[in-house]
């Protein structure tokens, strides 16, 4: 009852404000915003019914965009957008006028998760004070979403565009700001980045809660999670605050860093990565890019030495399971005695590799470490195919490591791997292996790269008569 009441005075607050202020806007419009370029994009918000609304843009002045508030307050408006340039304005005119001013057209993306996507410059990461000295990007904005919660979807949000400067961006999320300084030095453009993340808080509350409550095993793991000071765990109460006030406004796709949350109970992450993705997808109604971060390998994790390995497991299997999306594996620069590892530079960087050679056609980078695609099973005999791997393997000098098989009793043996090409051969006394994985223990600490450099994914899986290549 008390939920309810707080409801209703938010709507009845926000009823006198909109009658008080006539047109409104949501928080994620406002002075220094980016907006994607060379697009169709919806301008919203809110006035009193049948005012008239007129919206143009300084790119196009002599073109007005007109509407009628409707009679539940809200009017909305889509507006062609030019090539990445400005700064413009953006003109909102009824009862009242709005001019939004140093306007920005160009990328724009929206970043996601917990800690390590939240963590920002001045929190310790790798270099922080060298390179927030030398942050000095005006065609960079920042949006950074507060933390909140909600039963219910809401509309309102509070927020501010922000000009890359070493003060704004030394309080902003890291791994963002190195994806999109890479896009912005290598494009040319101006960049908007949204972060909307909150450190220590699993999968399920950045969805809404029906896409949880609404499948069987997502409800059923939800229903695991164990009440924690530092954030909320119940489905969909961060969506409805810092993700559904976003849309629709126009990205060009997400960036997600988050899973720690999760590894007490992790064989369904893959099933919930998914489920996120179809959402947000969903509600934006396109199918925008989504490239993500699989956790880095950690000794605290518990359960039995294994639980983050299949959570980074089930990381790879989404990747599979959702079009359009990328993964970036970083064993290599993680920290098995801290879960925030402090090397963001290179975070972003892999991220951004994935969308400049995706979503804007660069050629030449190097975007992913080796993937298991398949293997060939003899007797006492594995051999290991990858994608991304057709300039070689590399045990970056030594013998490779953390290669197992599984025997007759259900035990995991420690197996002998060299690398033949673009292949591994996986060697051991077990004369018929029942499964083979990789990498798969909290700790790891694995050697196994491609030609580029970027290591390989961990990985399990087991033999199937039928079907080799489970």
């Amino acid at each position: 009852m008390r939920i309810q009441k707080s409801i209703y005075l938010i709507a009845f607050l926000f009823a006198g404000f909109c009658a008080k202020a006539n047109i409104s806007l949501p928080g994620i419009f406002g002075d220094h915003m980016v907006l994607q370029q060379d697009t169709v994009v919806t301008i919203w918000g809110w006035g009193k019914p049948n005012e008239v609304v007129k919206i143009t843009g300084s790119w196009e002045p002599e073109k007005a965009h007109t509407i009628k508030v409707n009679s539940s307050s809200c009017w909305s408006i889509d507006l062609e957008t030019p090539k990445a340039g400005g700064p413009f304005q953006l003109s909102i005119t009824g009862y009242n006028s709005i001019l939004l001013d140093d306007v920005l057209t160009g990328e724009v993306w929206l970043g996601s998760g917990q800690s390590n996507m939240e963590m920002s410059p001045a929190g310790g990461i790798d270099k922080g004070e060298e390179e927030i000295a030398l942050a000095n990007y005006p065609e960079i904005r920042f949006f950074n979403v507060p933390t909140s919660t909600a039963s219910t979807p809401q509309q309102l949000l509070n927020g501010e565009w922000v000009v890359c400067t070493p003060e704004t961006m030394k309080n902003s999320s890291a791994v963002m700001y190195f994806f999109g300084r890479d896009l912005h030095q290598k494009l040319g453009v101006p960049v908007g980045l949204i972060n909307s993340s909150w450190g220590g808080t699993p999968i399920e509350i950045w969805m809404p809660e029906p896409r949880v409550t609404g499948d069987r095993w997502l409800d059923q793991y939800a229903g695991m999670l164990k009440p924690v000071p530092w954030g909320p765990v119940g489905p969909g109460v961060a969506y409805n605050t810092m993700i559904h006030p976003l849309v629709p406004f126009r990205i060009k796709g997400a960036l997600w860093y988050q899973g720690e949350a999760n590894v007490d109970h992790p064989e369904q992450y893959a099933r919930a990565l998914k489920a996120l993705v179809d959402s947000w997808r969903d509600a934006w109604g396109y199918d925008f890019s989504f490239y993500y971060v699989q956790i880095a390998p950690w000794a605290g994790y518990g359960g039995e030495n294994v639980r983050g390995a299949i959570l980074r497991d089930q990381q790879r299997i989404a990747m599979k399971q959702i079009d359009n999306s990328g993964m970036v594996v970083i064993s290599d620069i993680g920290n098995l005695k801290d879960i925030h590892p402090k090397n963001k530079t290179d975070v972003g960087k892999r991220l951004s590799a994935w969308a400049l050679t995706y979503d804007y056609g660069i050629t030449g980078l190097p975007f992913s470490g080796p993937l298991f695609r398949s293997c060939d099973w003899e007797q006492g005999k594995i051999s290991v195919h990858f994608d991304y791997a057709k300039d070689g393997l590399s045990s970056g000098g030594g013998p490779l490591k953390e290669f197992q098989v599984m025997d007759e009793a259900g035990n995991w043996v420690d197996a002998e791997a060299v690398i033949e090409g673009s292949r591994v051969v996986v060697e051991s006394q077990v004369a018929n292996p029942l499964g083979l994985r990789y990498a798969y223990y909290n700790d790891s600490n694995p050697n196994l790269f491609n030609g580029a450099g970027l290591p390989a994914s961990c990985f399990e899986i087991l033999y199937n008569p039928i079907n080799q290549n489970p």
